[in-house]
């Protein structure tokens, strides 16, 4: 089942995607759908971010390539950080090259939505705990990120958070093409079996550490191939069985 958010009478309202048409539903992620008997053709909507987060967790060098490609060493746990929730759009949105910045990089990663409150949850129950998944790209502010030594500053920016188009609860999350294209051109080409901890494994450390609530993201890690971004690309990740993000980059 595949969960849009879009933009309505200036509202934001959710639906359910069939046959390419939307049918507009009462409220997301609940066990029973209440359809209001509206529907549109979802080239007519303004899709929004399929899910406004509480927190977005991010995952580093979580995919044994781009660890290579960086010259560091293979963590023994997952490395976490934060997003904020205000660095989150949606696809077609504009990423905003900040002015203090000198290279900002796309990352394409899948993304996992909670729907459970869960905490201490254990690897064999984590999946349970999950909404669904869609396309996220971690943009960064590379130079930034050396010039701190930590990363919170240059993951943080708003627009530095893009995910969609929806979110499709039906999918094995390890078993997933991930490709990311700028300006049509294959950047990154890899595949979620190449994890080094898996979807199930992130939910339980995270878990570990925080309250994990419904509508909270986790980024999973991005594999090699991240690079640059220019103002005026485009930046599309797509994600076998969800569909494409799509980004252009414009001048703060």
């Amino acid at each position: 089942m595949r969960y849009v958010r879009y933009l309505r009478d200036g509202q934001p309202r959710h639906g359910i995607i069939e046959q390419e048409r939307v049918l507009e539903i009462e409220a997301p992620g609940e066990k029973t759908v209440r359809f209001t008997g509206r529907s549109y053709e979802i080239s007519d909507l303004e899709l929004l971010a399929p899910v406004m987060p509480g927190k977005v967790i991010g995952v580093g060098l979580n995919y044994k390539d781009h660890i290579a490609e960086l010259n560091h060493q293979i963590p023994d746990e997952p490395l976490l950080f934060l997003k904020p929730p205000s660095s989150v759009i949606g696809t077609n949105m504009h990423i905003i090259y900040p002015g203090i910045s000198k290279r900002v990089d796309f990352e394409a990663e899948l993304a996992v939505v909670i729907g459970e409150a869960c905490r201490h949850v254990s690897p064999r129950e984590a999946l349970k705990k999950v909404w669904g998944y869609t396309c996220g790209n971690d943009v960064t502010a590379r130079d930034l990120q050396t010039r701190d030594g930590q990363w919170t500053r240059a993951k943080s920016f708003d627009t530095f958070c893009p995910l969609g188009p929806w979110i499709e609860t039906d999918i094995d999350p390890q078993n997933l093409e991930i490709i990311a294209r700028v300006n049509g051109e294959i950047r990154q080409h890899s595949n979620t079996s190449r994890m080094l901890f898996s979807v199930a494994e992130l939910i339980a450390f995270a878990s570990a550490v925080m309250t994990l609530n419904p509508g909270d993201v986790i980024l999973t890690g991005t594999p090699s191939g991240v690079g640059p971004l220019e103002l005026g690309d485009e930046i599309s990740i797509e994600i076998e069985g969800i569909g494409v993000l799509k980004n252009k980059v414009v001048a703060a």
